[in-house]
Order: C-alpha cells, then structure tokens, then sequence
C-alpha cells in the first residue's frame, strides 16, 4: 500500500494565518471546496428565529429530518441514518465491519485510510491512471475485486480528481462485490454540483443490493461545515440497526437537525448553486485548456485538478506565490499518486474565479 505523507484535509486557515502573518478573513479560500453563496438564506433566517430550540432536546430517532432528507434524495426513510457528520457515519461503518482488508480507489480523501488502519485493517489502493485522466476502466478494476476483500470505498465524484462514475457502472461494480461477499461505501458528497447527477447518484440502488451504503453532508454544497450533519443511505435496514446500536444518542444538536430540515427543502438555492457551478466549471474549464503550461483534467464537481508541466516549477510553489495575494488553492501533492505538480481549487464567485486565473497565469507564466 502506498504510504500517504500524511492525513490532512484542505487549507487549514489558523496554521496559514500564523504562518504568513495573514488573517484567515482575508484569504479567498479556493481549498475548502465549499459553496460560494454560503449558508442558504432560508436556513438564516429560520435559524435566528428558532434559537430557542437549544433548551430542548433533539428527537432520538431525528424523525422530521430523516423525514425531510427522504423526500429530497427520494429515498425510503426507514433507510437513512443520520450522524455527526458523514464522517461519523464514515468511522462507524467502519469500526462495524472490521475490514481486514479494504480497497479504495484512489488518490482520494484520506480518512477513509485513516478509519480503516484505526479499526485495525489494512487499505490498498486501486489507482486510477493520470494516463486516462483519471478515469476508472472498470473491467479492470472487477479483476481486482478479490474474495480476500472485505471493503471497497469510493469516492463520486472523487476528490480530488473530479472524476465521476455512472450508476449504470456502479450496478456491475455492486453485482461483482455481492458475489464475493464485499461491502460497497460510496461517498457522494460532491454530487449535488455535477451536471447529470441523476446520472451519478447510487441513491436508487440502495433499496436494491444489501450490500450499500451511500453517504452525504452539507458541509460542501449547503456551505455549512460547522453544523457536522451527514446522513447515510443503506437498504440493509439490519446493518442500519447494528450502527444505530452502535452510535450514541443525540450527536446532532438540536440546531443541526432543525437546519437540515429546513435546507433540503431550499429549492432556490439548491438551482441557483448547480447553475452558478455549472457556468463557472465550463468556463473555467475552458479557459485552463487554453494554456500550453498546464494539463486540466475534466472536472465533475465544484473544483478541478490541474499538472503543471514545466518540471522546473511544484505545486508549492505556486502556492507560496498565491499566498502574498490572499488567495489559497490547494497543493495536491499529499495525496496518494499525485506530486509535487498537481494542484487543485474549487469554483467561487465569478469574480473571485477571475481573480484567481489571473493570478494563477501571471505565477505560472512568470517563475
């Protein structure tokens, strides 16, 4: 198994205000991968109204959420778990299955290795080709898909190649895994930014194979990463028990929950998101393709992940370059496979995006 240089996640504000002397309100953060609008206006302003919720506290089995969330994802409500983010969910599932051996598809986002080498299993990685951008060739990966194999984790679409999977795809991957006995997490958290996500989602195969587990938050797309709600989708309504058994009581405060309910039925911002993305990823897109110094790859969610090809100039230092101009992307270089060349950031506001091409041009064409 390749050694990942560490665990870490993206831009960690606090350590680059201490660093650089630059206070964190002041960065454009293109690392975090979270929606430009910020927190939907409907969730404000429910929120400010209902703060005296605190003195109470949430229903144990978190009906009207689970509720809400079922008729959003149009999924069987008996089948969604609710956690402390999908992280939560992420360890549970976990430390409940136990798996001796796991594969994940990768680079990818490294606490699904973290959780499992925490649970006292070891992770492998079926690597996706930069010589095919990233894509998964799935007849390929079924003749990795070994009876030995207790777990396979996948990201859709992934991060931080910005590749997706179709559900089609994903239905013969589910059919050779329930042949040998292997446990499917698909982590869907950047979803709701693709275009064809009713191409994508996993959601309907839920209620199909017991083999499932489908998983999501609302810390990129609803912008609201410090609530910690996440929710699962399982058909394996004996599985949900067992985790249910397992996790403790009321890990959503009461604010969490009454949030969720109300953000999943924000239609308004739900279309006005996708359709702010999707012109932002094309013409962002568009424009990296035209510089001869860099190679993009296809991006499907909200950020893309890009090669510098002079071999003279990394990834951190075109970081070190955007820094002095408050604007902080992400150094890709920490996850498995990629290095010291890969870069990837995510889609803000218009002018935020033009912003940074400029600068991100001006640093590549310069050094």
């Amino acid at each position: 198994m390749p050694k990942s240089k560490h665990f870490q996640h993206g831009g960690d504000l606090d350590t680059i205000q201490e660093k650089y002397g630059i206070d964190r309100n002041e960065l454009i953060d293109f690392s975090g991968n979270i929606n430009p609008l910020g927190i939907s206006p409907r969730v404000k302003k429910e929120l400010s109204s209902h703060l005296d919720l605190i003195a109470t506290y949430p229903d144990i089995k978190y009906t009207a959420l689970r509720r809400s969330i079922a008729a959003y994802t149009k999924a069987d409500m008996d089948h969604i778990i609710v956690g402390n983010g999908s992280t939560e969910l992420i360890s549970l599932m976990i430390h409940l299955l136990k798996p001796k051996k796991a594969l994940i598809i990768g680079p990818t986002y490294s606490e699904y290795e973290r959780e499992i080498f925490l649970s006292g299993g070891s992770s492998h990685y079926y690597r996706l080709q930069e010589e095919v951008d990233f894509k998964l060739d799935i007849s390929d990966l079924l003749l990795h898909l070994k009876d030995e194999l207790d777990l396979l984790v996948l990201c859709n679409p992934n991060n931080p190649t910005s590749t997706a999977i179709t559900r089609e795809d994903l239905r013969i991957i589910l059919d050779c895994c329930k042949e040998r006995d292997i446990f499917v997490m698909i982590d869907e958290t950047y979803v709701e930014f693709a275009e064809k996500m009713d191409e994508l989602t996993a959601i309907p195969l839920a209620s199909s194979y017991n083999n499932i587990l489908v998983l999501r938050g609302i810390s990129k797309f609803y912008a609201a990463p410090g609530l910690r709600l996440g929710y699962g989708i399982c058909g394996n309504e004996e599985l949900l028990g067992r985790i249910q058994a397992l996790k403790n009581p009321w890990t959503i405060n009461i604010l969490a929950s009454f949030a969720g309910e109300v953000m999943f039925q924000d239609e308004a911002y739900y279309m006005a998101t996708r359709e702010l993305i999707a012109k932002e990823r094309n013409r962002i897109y568009k424009e990296l393709g035209s510089w001869s110094s860099i190679k993009v790859y296809h991006p499907t969610a909200n950020f893309v992940l890009f090669k510098l090809l002079n071999k003279e100039i990394t990834s951190s230092m075109i970081f070190e370059k955007l820094i002095p101009q408050k604007i902080l992307i992400r150094d890709a270089s920490s996850f498995p496979f990629l290095n010291e060349r890969f870069l990837r950031f995510c889609f803000l506001l218009p002018e935020q995006n033009t912003a940074l091409l400029k600068a991100l041009k001006k640093s590549i064409f310069t050094l």
